[in-house]
């Protein structure tokens, strides 16, 4: 199977590539950290300026330009097809009604720590318990529904330090 890359040049050019393609690039090595590269019988001076390796975030100076480039592999491709991310994980703190519907229970209150998985409080929505749980290790900042309320969409219902 082929390898395959996209790269992304100043975050709004699109490029995809083969393994191959950029195995057969003709370039050579300088001595100031930089590259002479071929293609399209045209010359082109190149610098790596600044790299993330672990971001596959680099800064190129090609000539006299500068480019930002970020480089994506097959499972960035595949994360990004699926809908998914690695990069966009982040703490949630608020715990929001994912729709409408009546407060059955509440199994938390302030002050109390819980671990990623525990049961915070049961939502009833159409004709359907849901059992909302902890998204993360932490300490419950503070409840903002009581047992019998009817809640919105996207509303809050729990806040974590």
């Amino acid at each position: 199977m082929e390898q395959k890359f996209k790269v992304v040049v100043n975050g709004e050019m699109e490029f995809f590539f083969t393994k191959e393609e950029i195995d057969n690039l003709d370039l050579q090595k300088n001595t100031t950290n930089g590259f002479h590269v071929l293609k399209d019988h045209r010359s082109f001076k190149s610098q790596i300026q600044n790299s993330d390796f672990l971001k596959r975030n680099y800064s190129l100076k090609i000539n006299s330009h500068t480019y930002d480039v970020k480089i994506f592999n097959e499972l960035d491709l595949l994360i990004e097809d699926m809908g998914l991310s690695l990069a966009s994980a982040s703490v949630v703190n608020d715990i929001k009604a994912p729709m409408p519907g009546l407060i059955l229970d509440v199994q938390v209150k302030e002050g109390d720590e819980v671990q990623e998985g525990d049961y915070l409080l049961v939502l009833e929505a159409m004709k359907m318990e849901n059992t909302l749980t902890a998204p993360r290790d932490g300490v419950v900042k503070s409840v903002t529904v009581k047992k019998g309320e009817t809640v919105d969409k996207n509303q809050l219902l729990i806040e974590m330090e």
